[in-house]
Formats: C-alpha cells, sequence, structure tokens
C-alpha cells in the first residue's frame, strides 16, 4: 500500500475555492475564473504544487476522495497546470476510468463504435505515457463498428502479462504518478531551465470530467480564439471537428470545418448556431474580464457547450503590441499595462525583417546573434565585391574572417554581414547594430577561405562566391537558401506604445549616429538626440580616404595642415546635416578615436593601390605601413593620445563642427554641439585639448563675426578616467561612459577574441554573462558609480550618460537610473527598446 500524505492535496474548483497560480498554477486559476464567470466548465479538481510533488516522492493522496465529486461511473482527463505556461509539462491524458463496465454503459449511450474509439484513446496513452509501452504495438484503424479497443486490451495483456486494470482509482493513481514523475526528471528540468523556469519550479494537475465529444445528436471539439496570432488585428478563427476530443481539430486536417460561416466549407456557425452564439459570447466575457486575448478549447456534447480550457493566445511580438494597445484603447486595461506587458526585446522583430517562423531553416552555422533582423543575397567575401553587387542591384551577403574600418563602404552595400571571429562589441557587430544591419560574429563553426572564396559549412558542405545564404541574425542561425520572410512592422500599435512608454520614463535616450543616415534613423525613432557621432567613419568614403591616407603620410605639419583643408569642408557638410535633422536636439560629436594605420591597407593589392595614388614606390609606402604598425593598437597612439601629438586633427575637426554649427544656426534655433574627447585618463590631456578647442572657436567666431556657444566633455573609457573623474570633471561639462572599452580595459579582454572562449566561461560560472554583452554591474558598475560621484563631488550639475553598446539593455538603464545619469545612448535600432525598458523600470519602481 502507498502512503498517503497527510495534507490537504487537492481542491475542487469552486467560485470561492481558495486557488491561486503559486500554489496551483495557471490552468488552474484560470479555471476558476471561468467558472466565475458562468461559463459551463466541467466539474474540476486541482492539485497543489506540493501534492504533485508527493506524488513523485510515492505519497499518493485520498484518491476515491478525489473520484467521488465524478459519480458512480467517473471518466476524466488530467491535464498540467504549471506556473507559466511556456514552461511546459506532461500531456494531457484522456479518458481516465473506462474500463469494461463503462464501456457497455457508453455501448448502449453513445454507440458502439464511439465507446470503441473512446476506449481505444485511453489504452493508447496508458500504454505508451503511463506503462511506457511501445507506440507500434497500440496502432489499430479507428472504425466505427471495429473491435479496435478489445485488439488494445489484448495487446496490453500482451505486453505486460497482466490485464489492463479496470479500477478508476488505479488508473488515475498511475496517471499522476507518471506526470509527477515525468515533471521531476532531469530532462524535463533542464528543458524548463532553458525557458526560463527555476529549477525548483512546482507543477500542479488538474483532474477534469470529461465532455466527450463524441456520440449522438452534433458533437465534437474545437478550439477558439478572437485575434490573429500574427498581426493581432480582430478575427475569429479557429477549428472544430465532429465526433472528436482534444485539440484533434487542429490536427485534423481537412476534415476539420471553419468555426465561423466561411465560403470554402461548412462551418460550426452553420452546424449548431446556439452553441456558436454561446460560444462567441464566452470569448468576449474573457477579453473583458480576463483583460487578455484567449484561446478557448470546448467540446460539444450533443449540442450542449462546455468549455475546458482557457489559455492566452499564443501571438507574435508584432501581434502582442496591438493586442496590448486595443485592450488599452477599449478601456479594458491601463496604458500603463499595456506598456509592462511587452518584453523590450521582443521590438526587435518589430523593427527587422525576420524570418518567417513557418519557414524551414537549413542551418549551415551557428555564431553570436550580433544585430537582429535576417537577410538573404549571394555570398561575397570583400567589401569591393559587395560595392559590386549593390551597383548591380544584388542583394549579397558579405562574409570577412573580421571586419575592420575599412569594409565600412562594404557593410553599407551589404544586406547582412558574417565573420569567423568577434564578439558583441566587435567592430562588425557595433557597425551592424548602427545600420540595422543583420549580423552574426564569431561563427567559429564554419571555415572561411578567402582566397579561393569559399565557405564550408558546419555540415561540410561547401558554398561558393554567388551562392544564396541567410543570415538570421536574432537567432545567430547561418542558413542555405532563402527562406519566406515577415517584414518589419512599426505600424500605429507601435507608435503608441512607445508615446505612452515616453510619459513614463525617468531618464534620457539618444543614438549613436556616425552619419547622417543613422541621425535620421534616430529621429524616426524619437531620440532625443545624439549621444555619440562617431567622427571617424566619415572619412572612409572613397573620396576622403585618399586625402586621409595622404594626411597620414605627411611628415610635416603644414603638410597635414594642408590635407585636413581639403577634409575640413566635407567634414563640416556632415555636421550641418546631424544638425540640420537633429533640430535642435543636442549632438555629441567625438572626436578622432581610432589609431592611424586603421585607414591604411593590409593587403598587397592595397598596398599598390595606395602607391600608385601617392604616387611613391611601393617599398616606400609597405615601409611606412609598417612603421605605423603597433603591438596593441587599441592601447597605443589613438584618442587624445593623437589630438596631442597630432594636434592639426582636432583642429580642423573643432572648425568643423564650429563652422556647421554657424550655419545651421541661420535657420533659427541655436545649436549648442557638445564636443567630446575620447581615451582620457589624465586631466592635463583635457587642458592641452580645450586650449586649443577653445582657440578655434575664437578664431571661427572672429571670422564669421558670429556668436555660439559649444560644451567640451569626456568620454570616461578608462579606468584612470574613472577613477580620476574630480579632476577631470573640472574642465568638463559632461561625462560620457564608454562602456565598450571601459569593460574591455577593466577586465583584460580583448572584445574581438574574447568570443573564443567566453562561452566556456560563461557555462562554467566564471563569469554569469558575457561582460561585453551584459553590463558587469559589479565590477564595472562599480568604476561608473565611482565616476559619476565623484565627477559630482566637485561639479554637482555634470550631465552623465554612457554611450556604450550596453546603453540599449534594460539592466543598463536601471543601473543608470538608479545612479543618477541623465541619460542613456544606444545604436539607433535600440532606441525604442530603451524607452520601452525605461518605461516599464519607472513603472515598477511606482
Amino acid at each position: 500500500m502507498q502512503k498517503h500524505s497527510n495534507f490537504k492535496d487537492f481542491t475542487l474548483i469552486t467560485p470561492t475555492a481558495s486557488i491561486s497560480n503559486d500554489q496551483y498554477g495557471g490552468r488552474a486559476k484560470c479555471l476558476q475564473r471561468l467558472i466565475r464567470l458562468d461559463m459551463p466548465v466541467p466539474k474540476t479538481v486541482a492539485l497543489s504544487f506540493a501534492a504533485v510533488h508527493a506524488i513523485a516522492a510515492g505519497q499518493l493522496p485520498d484518491i476515491a476522495g478525489m473520484m467521488a465529486p465524478f459519480g458512480k461511473f467517473p471518466l476524466v482527463s488530467v491535464r498540467p497546470s504549471s506556473q507559466d505556461p511556456d514552461w511546459g509539462g506532461p500531456g494531457a491524458i484522456l479518458n481516465i476510468g473506462m474500463n469494461n463496465a463503462l464501456y457497455d454503459i457508453l455501448c448502449n449511450k453513445i454507440g458502439h463504435g464511439a465507446a470503441s474509439r473512446l476506449y481505444l484513446r485511453f489504452i493508447q496513452s496508458y500504454a505508451v505515457h503511463v506503462a511506457r509501452l511501445d507506440a507500434e504495438a497500440f496502432e489499430f484503424p479507428e472504425k466505427s463498428n471495429s473491435d479496435a479497443a478489445q485488439l488494445a486490451l489484448a495487446a496490453y495483456e500482451d505486453e505486460t502479462y497482466e490485464p489492463f486494470p479496470q479500477d478508476p482509482n488505479q488508473q488515475l493513481a498511475e496517471v499522476l504518478r507518471s506526470m509527477a514523475r515525468a515533471w521531476e526528471g532531469t530532462s524535463a528540468r533542464l528543458l524548463r531551465q532553458a525557458k526560463g523556469a527555476p529549477a525548483d519550479a512546482g507543477l500542479g494537475l488538474v483532474v477534469q470530467q470529461m465532455a466527450l465529444g463524441l456520440g449522438a445528436g452534433e458533437s465534437g471539439s474545437g478550439v477558439i480564439q478572437f485575434a490573429d496570432a500574427t498581426t493581432g488585428l480582430a478575427k475569429i478563427a479557429g477549428r472544430y471537428l465532429s465526433q472528436s476530443q482534444g485539440r484533434d481539430a487542429l490536427s485534423a486536417g481537412s476534415k476539420a470545418i471553419y468555426i465561423t460561416k466561411d465560403k470554402r466549407g461548412p462551418s460550426l456557425e452553420d452546424l449548431t448556431p446556439a452553441a456558436f452564439e454561446e460560444l462567441i459570447t464566452c470569448g468576449h466575457k474573457c477579453r473583458q474580464r480576463l483583460r487578455e486575448e484567449m484561446q478557448v478549447e470546448f467540446t460539444i456534447e450533443n449540442g450542449n457547450l462546455h468549455i475546458l480550457d482557457a489559455v492566452r493566445l499564443p501571438r507574435s511580438s508584432r501581434a502582442a503590441v496591438r493586442i496590448a494597445v486595443d485592450l488599452a484603447e477599449d478601456n479594458i486595461i491601463s496604458t500603463q499595462d499595456a506598456i509592462l506587458r511587452i518584453e523590450p526585446s521582443a521590438l526587435n522583430e518589430l523593427l527587422h525583417r525576420q524570418v518567417d517562423d513557418t519557414a524551414i531553416r537549413d542551418c549551415i552555422g551557428h555564431g553570436i546573434a550580433a544585430s537582429p533582423g535576417a537577410a538573404s543575397g549571394k555570398l561575397v567575401f570583400s567589401a569591393a565585391d559587395a560595392q559590386a553587387c549593390a551597383a548591380r542591384e544584388e542583394p549579397c551577403i558579405l562574409v570577412r574572417r573580421e571586419t575592420t574600418p575599412e569594409d565600412i563602404r562594404g557593410m553599407h552595400a551589404a544586406q547582412g554581414v558574417l565573420t569567423e571571429r568577434g564578439g558583441m562589441t566587435s567592430h562588425a557587430a557595433v557597425i551592424g547594430r548602427g545600420l540595422g544591419l543583420p549580423c552574426i560574429v564569431g561563427a567559429t563553426d564554419i571555415k572561411l577561405n578567402t582566397r579561393t572564396k569559399t565557405l564550408i559549412g558546419s555540415d561540410g558542405r561547401l558554398f561558393q562566391e554567388g551562392d544564396i545564404l541567410t543570415i538570421d541574425g536574432t537567432r545567430g542561425q547561418v542558413l542555405a537558401g532563402a527562406p519566406q520572410m515577415v517584414e518589419a512592422g512599426l505600424d500605429d500599435s507601435f507608435q503608441k506604445l512607445l508615446g505612452w512608454a515616453d510619459t513614463y520614463r525617468d531618464i534620457g535616450v539618444r543614438a549613436n549616429a556616425d552619419t547622417p543616415a543613422d541621425a535620421q534613423t534616430a529621429r524616426n525613432f524619437a531620440a532625443e538626440g545624439i549621444g555619440l557621432c562617431r567622427t571617424e567613419h566619415m572619412f572612409f568614403e572613397t573620396d576622403r580616404l585618399i586625402v586621409m591616407r595622404e594626411m597620414i603620410f605627411a611628415d610635416r605639419p603644414q603638410d597635414r595642415r594642408a590635407s585636413l583643408e581639403r577634409l575640413l569642408p566635407m567634414q563640416r557638410a556632415d555636421f550641418v546635416q546631424l544638425f540640420d535633422i537633429m533640430q535642435g536636439m543636442p549632438v555629441c560629436i567625438r572626436l578622432f578615436d581610432p589609431p592611424l594605420h586603421e585607414f591604411l591597407p593590409s593587403s598587397r593589392e592595397g598596398l599598390r593601390e595606395l602607391a600608385e595614388a601617392l604616387d611613391l614606390p611601393m617599398s616606400d609606402v609597405t615601409a611606412r605601413v609598417e612603421e605605423m604598425s603597433e603591438f596593441n593598437p587599441m592601447l597605443g597612439m589613438r584618442g587624445v593620445r593623437l589630438g596631442i601629438t597630432v594636434p592639426e586633427i582636432y583642429d580642423m575637426q573643432a572648425r568643423a563642427i564650429f563652422e556647421a554649427t554657424v550655419e545651421a544656426s541661420k535657420g533659427g534655433q541655436a545649436i549648442v554641439p557638445e564636443i567630446m574627447i575620447p581615451l582620457v585618463t589624465a586631466k592635463r590631456e583635457v587642458e592641452l585639448v580645450k586650449t586649443r578647442i577653445d582657440a578655434v572657436a575664437a578664431a571661427v567666431r572672429t571670422e564669421l563675426g558670429a556668436s555660439f556657444d559649444y560644451r567640451l566633455g569626456v568620454m570616461v573609457e578608462t579606468p584612470r578616467a574613472a577613477l580620476r573623474a574630480a579632476d577631470i570633471a573640472q574642465h568638463s561639462a559632461f561625462l560620457s561612459f564608454g562602456t565598450n572599452d571601459l569593460t574591455q580595459m577593466t577586465y583584460g579582454l580583448s572584445r574581438d577574441d574574447a568570443g573564443r572562449f567566453m562561452a566556456a566561461y560563461v557555462q562554467q560560472g566564471v563569469y554569469p554573462e558575457d561582460p561585453f554583452h551584459v553590463m558587469d554591474l559589479d565590477g564595472v558598475g562599480e568604476l561608473l558609480e565611482i565616476g559619476a560621484s565623484r565627477g559630482r563631488s566637485v561639479k554637482p550639475d555634470i550631465v552623465l550618460s554612457i554611450c556604450g553598446e550596453h546603453g540599449g539593455t534594460p539592466a543598463s538603464i536601471d543601473f543608470c537610473r538608479k545612479a543618477g545619469y541623465d541619460y542613456v545612448s544606444c545604436s539607433p535600432f535600440r532606441v525604442p527598446v530603451a524607452r520601452l525598458a525605461a518605461a516599464q523600470l519607472a513603472l515598477r519602481d511606482k
């Protein structure tokens, strides 16, 4: 005899029963709500998490007491009731209680064929899921006049050497034990943990009286919903199948019929108008009283409707936004509730094309999902080939071992980017997110040969230049061919939701924008200005790159100035465009940052072209390029160090900014540019650069007879700058923390190479997450807190922000809000995500 547990392990679900989601699960609580709405829900008993855990440990509840409410000949189903439906659970088992005695009764009541199908279905489920027998031994044709149930009984006895259990109590006990143990098994635990469930997540079970769906009169089962799962638009949809149970209608193909009247065939509305009207009424009640779009499972028995269950309608991200907005506009939920219902990261699916969920995926490689969205195109292996494809209006996917600033033109021309190396803050990832370009980095399971222009997938297949590939930057998958796509969905619901979000958030959101096109994207997404403009990206256009190289090769300051004077009007025009697009909103321009060698070619072909352009011997060009190379360029001659040792570059940029300020201000509103000095480590660096910039500003004011203001600040991206923020703040109007380099220098990690071992580090618990993907709130976060505190100790009104790639993540935004930062800045396509996340954080704090 099994021991019985000595606590209240089950509860009959009534309007007043004590049923909660965190004790009995979501299904049990939803069924109670349906009962409270006077819906025709069959009698149901709920088992708590504690009871199911006890069953798994061998303590059975009072099975006879549990079965008592269902009468002398009980016929019930058992379904899982987890705390979150996404966590899954064991499959439902129907028709528990079927035995020879009840079979004889049902033969007289609903006919031999229907009774046989009920019995067969239960024997098959019990044999496979409880007795763990081979399913093939119980496959029989389900014909109405057949004796398939009797054949199944014989097969069960042949397989187990014992007769099929006839006691309904024994049947239920074994079903409960099987489902409880399945939930607590290792495989099931790991599967639900992968979906975000805690390791000790509980499972409830519901035991519900069967509504047969078979027999006399109109009988059957179906599923109905009242909104489109893809678009969210109001729409009655679903399927119904006569003489069926459960969700059979969804897998019945052409045998199932429509719910509403349809020219294509018969419908439930035609078959039984009364049951249809009652079903529609139940659906409207669910929406109004449960404050959600639900999918309702129902059974009709001899013309009478029974509601078996209602679950939250599975939906795409696009549908989730529209449904939340529609519910708010119908005053069913508040705008605050609508905001809180949407996962910020889900907006990525609306901002970019995606691979259709129903499409077949022929995956040939995996990498880090660095920039969301999907794109298909011809395989190309160089920036030049990408530009050639764009000129022919042929979409292409650029594949590189890793990208450099020299590849930017090719990235602009491509539909997607794939790199063999790199991490979340590598060059390809950062630029890809800024451009809204699908990007996968660190795809180490593919083999790339740029010489032969071939790519070998993880399964050994060979792909050549011109073959069609698809990049899914949302999932990090490389796909062969061109699967069906779903277009971006920036509809009116999306705009309304973000408009509501802006009324609640309490921190500013700007965008990182390097070009006028980026600025326009930021403007379209309602960014409150530009928090980081990386000016070096403006120099990679073809007509500018050669002038930039001439400047690099110049030996004397006057020669460098001559080259830079040719770049000045180009840079000025860029800034005028930025100021015009942002229409008086703040624009923070970072002065030149990268080491100069990034503008020089590395291939022999590129060196030869440079020698021809500069009219120099190949040997001289090669020697100069080698001379300028550094052992560790990210920690070498770059940022403010260039500004101090080669001051002509910053002089030219400052003049371009100020002349553009004067020109853009002619339209009316005065422009106040923000100029940011990169890679600062000491107060004296700021003093030196500030002196020269002030002198340029004075010269421009005199030459143009115009007055203007500007704000000078520092990009805090070295640990020393954070620690010495009190010194640096004395000469700064703002401190903007660049978390990409700050993370790199704090950890001593290369952001381009960390992806090669980061997965192993996270799996073994060295780091909880990749610090380039999720900001390290302990180490890097402490530096941000120190920098903010020390900066404001000497200048209380100094503006604080972060402008690294972490700026668009909810955890970083929450950190910045609590640390008193004024705004965050992120890639343009992350601006909507940041706006929504900031609003949710503010609402939850209230």
